[in-house]
């Protein structure tokens, strides 16, 4: 029985969230809270195996919340927003940061067409993020946690001119690219793509925090868009992204792959295939095997290939996958990533 405790100022929302997830055979709400130091409290005393935290909340918000919860009682927490506005989306992954696992849409209301397979992506995702091993974190602000430094990775590599960064991630993801992303220089002379497995209305907000909390233009991809150099592009939600002759960007909306679309592994495919050993591909934190296969076709075509390191991974699924196929040339925490990048695309 997995225990959950829902944290949410509406105790119209809270009913309904306890009859989502207790619905479940496998799912028990043990508490429910109405703001952040309740929360705290409550986990003391409960010791809940996960966490549905909503963000705008009296006293204390759900980002402080997570915070202090990972530095004092980590425990795997899912963010479980209402919030329809990109701003205000943007302001939840700020909550990732301080530790929450994931960030999922509330589900829609009884009686609403998407009711049944939205309630079912709750529970599925709290029942995935309860297997999660957390770890404490060290008591500090999230300015002091975006302003730490992480030493700057050297390479051997012999130079080849870079003109393309395809990144991957899932689980754990979006801190991981802030960290690496804040630490490039703004004159990174590269274009970078990014595929981050991500619930359905986020993509948006996942772009504008990407770019506030990196000081780089972040952008949700474009079909038939010229890439830029320095520029970011995030895949939009529900169609696979890739890139053509001549540096364009395209989206397809065909055959999901691992059951995503987007999916890494097309993106790294369509790269490898264009730009061979003048790429590099990064695969992150996250669940599964997507990105594995791709990331060995591009190291197949001649491609500099990256996996992030057990330990500082979320969830060690993805990079796993890519070591056991020997797709990876390096194996780097996301500080050591950004110094490599660095390196390699100044040849």
């Amino acid at each position: 029985m997995i225990k959950v405790l829902v944290v949410d100022d509406s105790p119209v929302v809270q009913q309904f969230l306890v009859h989502i997830l207790n619905s479940d055979p496998d799912l028990r709400v043990i508490g429910t809270v109405k703001d952040g130091e309740e929360a705290l409290e409550a986990v003391k005393s409960t010791k809940p195996d996960v966490i549905t935290m909503d963000i705008h909340m009296p006293k204390m918000d759900g980002v402080e919340a997570s915070l202090k919860i990972m530095e004092t009682h980590p425990t795997p927490i899912v963010i479980v927003s209402g919030s329809s506005g990109a701003a205000e989306v943007a302001n939840t992954f700020n909550a990732l940061e301080a530790g929450a696992l994931s960030v999922i849409r509330r589900p829609k209301g009884i009686g609403h067409p998407e009711h049944e397979t939205t309630a079912r992506e709750l529970i599925q995702i709290v029942k995935l993020m309860s297997e999660v091993k957390v770890v404490r974190r060290w008591p500090r602000s999230l300015k002091q946690r975006q302003a730490s430094s992480t030493p700057k990775a050297t390479t051997d590599t012999p130079a080849q001119e870079i003109r393309i960064v395809a990144i991957g991630a899932s689980t754990g993801g979006p801190p991981a690219l802030q960290t690496i992303l804040s630490q490039l220089s703004t004159t990174f002379p590269v274009p970078i793509l990014i595929v981050q497995h991500m619930a359905s209305g986020f993509i948006e907000g996942f772009a504008q925090w990407l770019a506030q909390s990196s000081g780089h233009p972040v952008q949700v991809a474009c079909h038939g868009e010229q890439l830029q150099a320095g520029h970011i592009y995030v895949a939009s939600h529900g169609l696979h992204m890739g890139v053509g002759v001549g540096g364009r960007i395209m989206l397809w909306n065909s055959e999901a792959e691992h059951g995503l679309r987007p999916a890494v592994c097309y993106l790294f495919r369509s790269v490898a295939e264009v730009y061979g050993k003048n790429a590099i591909g990064v695969l992150l934190t996250g669940m599964g095997k997507d990105g594995a296969e791709g990331l060995k076709r591009m190291r197949e075509k001649g491609a500099i290939t990256v996996a992030q390191d057990e330990q500082s991974s979320v969830v060690y699924g993805m990079p796993r996958e890519a070591l056991a196929l020997d797709a990876a040339v390096y194996v780097l925490s996301p500080g050591k990533i950004a110094g490599l990048l660095t390196c390699l695309a100044k040849g």
